[in-house]
């Protein structure tokens, strides 16, 4: 992991600016402090993962609060997934509190304010954090919320196979090419689903109504289907033999966003996959937006620059 930041290479009373500076870039604007900033010391290294990123932070005792003004001032709807790796820290969101221990997971949101506290110890605290768009986490936020700021295990089940990704890319000294990224990206944001997804399912009893297991249904035929023009919210509902009106209610309980919004974002998101595969380099992006159902190559285009922020042609080029 390449070192970003480090202490050592600034004077001692320009320490917490420059680490409330280098916070704000690689992570979110928070405001940082510290009990005794003439022995504070921090820093912190970053692996960019396409749009999502796993940063490994150590310092010694601070507090830090992500306010409703810092929210104001800039949210990138990120979900933060942080492992301890030493060191103890207590942290607060949405009125739920808890201390997290090395080897723990705790998740939370940068729309949300923030409390975090390190009484640090005779060696720094250390950190890794994973921080992705929430867009693309397919859990509802009113349900990621019940898991904010609460204690996960790390050391075994599922979440032992999230904090040993983080840490074999926290502690690789290798550099991965712009496609192995997106690739480590996926992984990623699917190993944080696969834990959420634990959690939720063992915490909340209902998940498991039949509206639930519908729903569930619902998802994996359209994953299953993107590739097919004809999947609309209408063959969708014919398929699962439901009226229309219900499948959109089973997505309003169950979904941030609409049915043929889902569709269409999981389309973009497997054909910006392929844009970066290099496998695939002998494949024209026009063949490879009708691939993931666009079969208008101008609409494939204003689409992938809206949800990537750049046309398909410039991310495949530079990536």
């Amino acid at each position: 992991m390449l070192t970003v930041f480090d202490t050592a290479t600034v004077a001692v009373p320009e320490r917490l600016p420059a680490w409330r500076d280098i916070v704000a870039a690689s992570l979110v604007p928070t405001a940082v402090d510290s009990p005794d900033p003439a022995t504070f010391t921090a820093r912190l290294g970053a692996v960019p993962l396409g749009a999502a990123q796993v940063t490994s932070l150590a310092y010694t005792s601070l507090w830090a609060r992500r306010s409703p003004k810092e929210i104001r001032c800039s949210d990138p709807e990120y979900c933060q997934v942080g492992l301890i790796r030493s060191g103890r820290q207590g942290i607060a969101q949405d009125g739920v509190s808890a201390v997290i221990r090395p080897g723990e997971l705790v998740i939370y949101d940068s729309s949300r304010p923030l409390e975090a506290v390190s009484a640090g110890g005779p060696s720094p605290a250390e950190t890794i954090v994973l921080q992705f768009p929430k867009r693309l986490l397919p859990v509802p936020d009113h349900q990621m919320a019940g898991l904010c700021a609460t204690a996960l295990p790390g050391t075994e089940g599922i979440g032992s196979v999230l904090a040993a990704f983080l840490a074999a890319l926290a502690d690789s000294r290798t550099c991965c090419t712009d496609r192995d990224a997106l690739r480590l990206e996926s992984i990623a944001v699917d190993l944080t689903t696969a834990v959420v997804a634990h959690h939720l399912e063992r915490e909340n009893p209902p998940l498991r109504s039949p509206t639930r297991t519908l729903y569930l249904r619902i998802i994996a035929f359209v994953e299953a289907n993107l590739h097919h023009p004809e999947l609309s919210p209408d063959a969708i509902a014919a398929v699962h033999h439901i009226s229309l009106r219900y499948l959109h209610r089973i997505f309003q309980q169950h979904h941030a966003v609409t049915v043929a919004t889902h569709i269409r974002t999981r389309r973009l998101d497997r054909a910006r996959q392929d844009l970066a595969d290099r496998r695939l380099d002998h494949l024209t992006i026009a063949a490879i937006a009708r691939r993931w159902g666009f079969p208008r190559p101008a609409d494939f285009s204003r689409a992938f620059r809206g949800h990537v922020g750049t046309p398909p042609r410039d991310y495949r080029n530079n990536t």
